[in-house]
């Protein structure tokens, strides 16, 4: 291995800092490979002729990144080979929806080979988050970061004290905030492109509203103690538009079995299951979709197209797209990602 090792006596970069690329370099070439042992910091130190203290210094970087470890009275090893690549990034979000995956799945055809991407799902759970970041936080390049958290009543939270503290230590310009943002999130040097849950809904709402006044009743299927919680802003910009114009609404948190359905309502539903029970009442009820009663799901699938339901509906392949396309080319800054209103015969 000392064969493979080069350190450039005249170069400006430090001698741990070459050290640690010299080693990368040569697990991404295939000369280092998954369990293979490498010199004591001893051995390392007197070959090149250089303090302890510097080697020591990039082995602990090196274990820091999860790329070497240490065995006691063994030695150290090669611990890790998929991180070694021009780009690492860890991929934090809160679940594993279709709308999510979507995004990453954008997200991963857009960076390229270039890059590893390494995908984990914190189920909206503080204490889990903030274990993988602290865990990951030395391992990566740039971190994407889908903040929705709950409270222990299972109310919806874009961040709590504890993680915006965590996220904070991180180098602002490694921070990528993808779907949901605080307002006011503190900094200028990193990422945001997200979602504006209240004007969205609001603004979708009102550029349907010629169809939406033919209905006499809006009822928002809104779950309010759900596992994965939804934003509240949700609710804000539906009761803006309903009272603005004057409409008759109401907030449910689901679709009740039996629920009694009444000709001149229109549901607007979040979640798929209450989506399909809808659709399976009122095809009991004899009721016809989109004369009778009107539905408007929230976020489009492919199957909500094939089954003509009308959406409301975030552009998730720009926001995978556009995270990639900023971390490709070193840019920062924030982007509200487009909201769609999309008219089906389900209106």
């Amino acid at each position: 291995m000392m064969k493979l090792i080069k350190i450039d006596e005249n170069s400006r970069v430090p001698k741990y800092q070459q050290i640690i690329d010299s080693i990368i370099h040569n697990i991404s070439e295939g000369n280092l490979t998954m369990d293979q042992k490498i010199p004591s910091i001893n051995m390392f130190s007197e070959e090149f002729y250089l303090s302890r203290d510097t080697v020591e210094k990039a082995y602990s970087i090196l274990k820091e990144r999860n790329i070497i470890t240490s065995i006691r009275g063994k030695g150290f090893y090669i611990s890790r080979t998929k991180l070694i690549s021009k780009v690492n990034i860890l991929f934090l979000t809160n679940k594993l929806s279709n709308y999510k995956l979507k995004i990453y799945n954008h997200f991963i055809n857009k960076i390229g080979p270039n890059s590893f991407t390494d995908l984990h799902v914190y189920h909206c759970d503080e204490t889990l988050f903030l274990n993988l970041l602290d865990k990951n936080k030395a391992a990566y390049d740039y971190f994407v970061i889908m903040p929705h958290f709950k409270t222990e009543d299972l109310k919806h939270i874009t961040l709590t004290e504890k993680v915006i503290k965590a996220i904070k230590k991180l180098p602002e310009e490694k921070l990528i905030i993808l779907d949901n943002v605080k307002p006011n999130f503190e900094g200028n040097n990193h990422i945001e492109i997200y979602q504006d849950f209240e004007n969205d809904i609001y603004n979708a709402l009102k550029e349907g509203l010629e169809k939406i006044k033919k209905y006499k009743k809006i009822i928002l299927v809104y779950p309010k103690e759900a596992v994965y919680p939804y934003p509240k802003r949700i609710l804000h910009g539906f009761r803006k538009f309903c009272v603005e114009y004057k409409l008759d609404f109401e907030i449910l948190d689901k679709v009740y079995e039996d629920m009694i359905l009444k000709k001149g309502d229109l549901f607007i539903t979040i979640e798929e299951g209450d989506l399909v029970n809808l659709v399976k009442q009122a095809r009991e009820d004899e009721f016809i979709i989109g004369e009778e009663v009107g539905i408007i799901s929230y976020n489009d699938t492919p199957l909500k197209e094939l089954l003509g339901i009308t959406v409301m509906s975030t552009d998730f392949k720009i926001m995978g797209e556009t995270a990639a396309n900023m971390i490709l080319h070193k840019t920062k800054g924030k982007l509200k990602v487009p909201f769609n209103f999309i008219d089906r015969e389900s209106l």
